[in-house]
């Protein structure tokens, strides 16, 4: 079992930059494929981003490829989102997950969920 703790969200101008946390505790962080889902008011949680145990492998959605990034640290258990040129339509609620399959991107497949860090982004 892991817990998973995202930081790092803000309030931004259209056009810049953050990066996202999820820290981990728990047993067996190497051995979950992680990824960033988010939820926007009124919306579906949504997939953003996944990477395989190793971090050899990631997807993204569409609508952020070329923008952002996801990585892992196992020897620190944790995993990051590089989110550059930020739009108002990324403002949501931003949350963590660990599971078993390698680049899902249903909720279904994941297990274990952080609280979700918020980002807002002004134009």
């Amino acid at each position: 079992q892991v817990q998973l703790v995202e930081s790092g969200g803000g309030s931004v101008q259209a056009g810049d930059s953050l990066r996202l946390s999820c820290a981990a505790s728990g047993r067996g962080f190497s051995t979950y494929a992680l990824a960033w889902f988010r939820q926007a008011p009124g919306k579906e949680r949504e997939f953003a981003a996944a990477i395989s145990r190793t971090g050899d492998f990631t997807s993204y959605a569409e609508s952020v490829k070329g923008r952002f990034t996801i990585s892992r640290d196992n020897t620190k258990n944790n995993v990051y989102l590089q989110m550059n040129r930020l739009e108002p339509e990324d403002t949501a609620l931003y949350y963590c997950s660990a599971g078993q399959r390698t680049g899902a991107r249903v909720k279904a497949s994941y297990d274990y969920w952080g609280q979700g860090t918020q980002v807002t982004v002004s134009s």
